[in-house]
């Protein structure tokens, strides 16, 4: 059986007396654990994980990775699956497309989104950082895995970077740098294509440059951010930009499922000697962490998770690895670290669904209910008729009164509509320019319209009229507006 003897995180060597280190559980408060007491960086050399928590993680990032670089390539009736056009204020979502006009969709959708985080949050701890989160997934699934097939595991990395200049590190370096560069290239035209569509994407690819400066200029700054988050600030993304961690403290409570050390079971730490029985340290006062520090030096963000819960700790589960790994060899239960709440630490509780969650849950299901009843009850067309600006009404010479109107018709669909209008209740006439009003897919068209009214129907200075939209047989929405007409019917206008 070998035992990982005690190490220092930070140098990646055992420590020379192999006792039990000295504890403080408040020191970890006093300062960050990738920042020396100048406020110097301290690289995290994170030790390449394994087991059964990090193999699941990689196949569900893999999954992820695929639908991410897929995504703006599937097509649904013609429409990207998702597209957040902010430029052109387009925006496709599961083949729907969306306009500013949907304000409502996009309220709901955002209080639907803020509510998620919060009812998840709630339940399950960072689950979303560790398991979801495009930061950590590209970082620890594939630029990690690429640096460590490059330079090696932690203690290699830091052998590789105390060493003097040679040939081979600069061939090593500079082989990791430019696949960096590369992957961040590809990443950035994969957002790239979010936003502005992967048919405009590819127009930039092939085309004339000057012709797409502006694209190109996005493709580039998208690229150098992604290769400065990747290459150099990495965990810093989540302790520092991310609001995220922060919010921990408003939403966990002690039932959130989280990545917990079982203090109870692991205290008074020591280190274990040869031969020494689970007896002997229980008479000792000794719990079952042996203070390897294993789950220190797999940490991606360099914390230590027998601190407790901290904002820096993604819940990426290497730490729950690497000490299972540890008790299977010096024959203890694993779980030592493990999925738990602090309940389920203190009190031996299991997880639970809190009335608080059920709450948060109950109003989450509300707002996913609305959301997509406002998707599928959403009209292909959206018409706003309004009368011409300083426009005053006619009175023709056989008595009818004449307004003019201009129509604004959007097509949210990704085929051409033919429109008709049709003046509803009604016997007076309605006459736009052409008899027939195109509108192009994904588009705004507009003209001009009269109405003309007897005068019989005219019931005052303002008279409500309504104005049906017609594709060809097909009724796709009715619209009101206010008829203009002399307040005295019986005096000339």
């Amino acid at each position: 059986m070998t035992i990982p003897p005690p190490v220092d995180p930070h140098t990646d060597k055992p420590d020379a007396t192999g006792a039990a280190q000295t504890v403080n559980p408040d020191d970890y408060r006093d300062h960050l654990s990738t920042a020396d007491k100048q406020g110097h960086r301290q690289w995290v050399y994170a030790k390449k994980p394994s087991g059964r928590w990090y193999t699941r993680r990689t196949v569900f990032a893999w999954a992820l990775i695929v639908a991410m670089f897929a995504g703006p390539w599937i097509r649904i009736n013609g429409n990207p699956l998702l597209m957040f056009n902010i430029i052109a204020r387009k925006f496709s979502i599961l083949g729907q497309i969306f306009w500013p006009s949907d304000t409502i969709i996009f309220a709901v959708a955002m209080l639907l989104f803020i509510t998620s985080i919060v009812v998840f949050t709630s339940a399950y701890g960072r689950l979303w950082c560790g398991w979801a989160c495009p930061q950590t997934v590209m970082m620890e699934m594939v630029f990690r895995k690429l640096e460590y097939l490059i330079e090696g595991d932690a203690h290699a990395q830091r052998k590789l970077n105390a060493a003097p200049w040679t040939a081979g590190k600069v061939v090593r370096k500079v082989f990791k740098q430019v696949a960096f560069f590369g992957l961040s290239l590809i990443v950035a035209n994969t957002l790239l294509a979010y936003i502005i569509g992967s048919d405009a994407l590819l127009a930039i690819q092939v085309d004339d440059p000057r012709n797409h400066l502006g694209g190109l200029t996005a493709m580039v700054l998208f690229t150098f951010v992604f290769y400065g988050i990747f290459a150099r600030f990495r965990e810093q993304a989540c302790t520092f930009i991310c609001p995220y961690g922060r919010l921990q403290s408003v939403l966990l409570d002690e039932n959130s499922m989280i990545v917990a050390y079982d203090h109870k079971r692991g205290e008074k730490r020591g280190t274990l000697r040869r031969g020494e029985s689970p007896e002997d340290r229980a008479a000792e006062g000794k719990g079952d962490c042996i203070s390897c520090q294993q789950c220190v030096v797999v940490c991606p963000t360099g914390i230590d998770i027998r601190n407790g819960v901290q904002m820096e700790c993604v819940h990426c589960t290497a730490c729950i690895d690497a000490c299972d790994s540890v008790m299977d060899k010096i024959e203890r239960p694993r779980g030592l670290i493990r999925y738990a709440s602090l309940n389920g630490i203190e009190k031996n509780l299991p997880l639970r669904f809190t009335p608080r969650m059920r709450l948060y849950a109950i109003v989450l299901s509300i707002l996913v209910t609305l959301f997509f009843v406002l998707v599928f009850t959403r009209a292909d067309v959206e018409t706003l008729l309004l009368r011409a600006p300083g426009g005053m009404f006619q009175e023709l010479p056989d008595g009818r009164i004449q307004n003019l109107y201009t129509i604004k018709v959007v097509n949210k669909t990704s085929h051409d509509i033919p429109v008709t209008l049709k003046l509803e209740d009604s016997d007076g006439e309605l006459s736009m320019i052409g008899n027939q009003l195109d509108v192009p897919s994904q588009a705004l068209a507009k003209t001009s319209v009269l109405i003309k009214l007897p005068r019989n129907e005219i019931t005052g200075a303002n008279t409500k009229v309504k104005v049906s939209v017609y594709n060809g047989d097909e009724l796709l929405e009715t619209v009101k507006t206010v008829f203009v007409g002399p307040r005295n019917l019986n005096v000339d206008p």
